[in-house]
C-alpha cells in the first residue's frame, strides 16, 4: 500500500553532525543524515523530495548542499538565508538545487519578517524561487494581504492551529501552498481540512513527511500517508503526493 503512489516529498530535515548546528531555545537534534532519510522511505515509491532547513541550521549552507550532491537531481533544497546573502551566492545555491527560502516565525533561526516581501520579490526575479513559511495560523490575519502579494509562497504543516484554517482557506483560494505535514503538530481533525483545503484549491496541498519530526509531540508515521488517501481518494492523493509539489519545484529543473 505505501508504494501506491508515487511521492514528491515536499518537507524533509537532513541532519549531519559534521556540519555546524546552533541551539534553538537549548535545542539541539539527533542525527538524522541522508541516509538514513532513504533507509525510512524503502517502504515509499520516492520520486524525489525537498530538504528544509530547519531553525537549528540558522543560515549554514554546507550541510545543504552536500545533502543535495548526495541525493542527487530529483532533491531541492530549501535554505534560510540573511538579507544580506549576495546575487553571486543565491545563484550558486540555485546552481546546486535550492529552490526556495524560509521564514522561520515559529521557532526563529531565520532571516525578520520585515525583510518577507523584499527578499521573496528579489530572489523570486533573480532565480524564480518561492517563499516558505512557518507560521502559526493564528496570525495569517495579519499576515494576508502581504501573503497574497507575494510572487508564491506556501505554508508549512497546515497552519498548525483551528483557529487560522478559514484565513488559511482563503489564501488557498488565491494561490497560496500549504504543506500536508506535521499531522502531530496540528489541533484540529487533519481529514476534514484537507477535504476542504483540496475543495479550496485542488493545486495547493502538498504532501511532506516532516522527518525526522524534530521537537513534534507526535512523529511521522505510515499512517499519515494512509489517511491522505482515505481523505481525498485516489485522484486527490496523487495531487497531493506528488503532481502538485513537482509543479511548484519546478519539474524542469528538478528533473530535466
Amino acid at each position: 500500500m505505501l508504494n501506491q503512489f508515487k511521492i514528491f516529498d515536499s518537507h524533509f530535515h537532513v541532519i549531519d553532525h559534521q556540519f555546524p548546528l546552533v541551539p534553538n531555545n537549548g535545542y539541539l537534534p539527533n542525527e538524522f543524515t541522508h541516509d538514513n532519510y532513504l533507509d525510512r522511505m524503502k517502504p515509499y515509491d520516492l520520486c524525489g523530495g525537498a530538504i528544509v532547513s530547519g531553525s537549528f541550521q540558522a543560515f549554514d549552507q554546507s550541510y545543504l548542499v552536500n545533502a543535495l550532491n548526495q541525493l542527487g537531481p530529483s532533491f531541492v533544497g530549501v535554505a534560510q538565508l540573511p538579507v544580506t546573502v549576495s546575487d553571486d551566492e543565491v545563484i550558486q545555491l540555485d546552481h546546486a538545487g535550492v529552490r526556495a527560502v524560509r521564514f522561520n516565525l515559529k521557532r526563529g533561526g531565520s532571516e525578520n519578517l520585515r525583510h518577507l516581501s523584499s527578499m521573496a520579490q528579489r530572489l523570486h526575479e533573480l532565480v524564480d524561487w518561492h517563499v516558505e513559511l512557518y507560521v502559526d495560523s493564528t496570525e495569517l490575519p495579519d499576515l494576508y494581504d502581504t501573503l497574497i502579494a507575494l510572487p508564491s509562497v506556501s505554508i508549512d504543516h497546515l497552519g498548525l492551529s483551528q483557529s487560522g484554517l478559514s484565513v488559511l482557506i482563503k489564501l488557498v483560494e488565491k494561490g497560496v501552498r500549504v504543506k500536508v505535514t506535521g499531522f502531530g503538530r496540528v489541533n484540529f481533525d487533519v481529514k476534514r481540512a484537507l477535504q476542504d483545503l483540496y475543495s479550496a484549491n485542488p493545486t495547493s496541498l502538498m504532501f511532506g513527511t516532516d522527518l525526522p519530526s524534530t521537537r513534534a509531540p507526535i512523529p511521522y508515521s505510515d499512517n499519515d500517508f494512509l489517511l491522505v488517501i482515505d481523505a481525498l481518494g485516489e485522484d486527490g492523493a496523487s495531487d497531493v503526493l506528488s503532481r502538485n509539489a513537482i509543479d511548484f519545484y519546478h519539474p524542469s529543473k528538478v528533473q530535466g
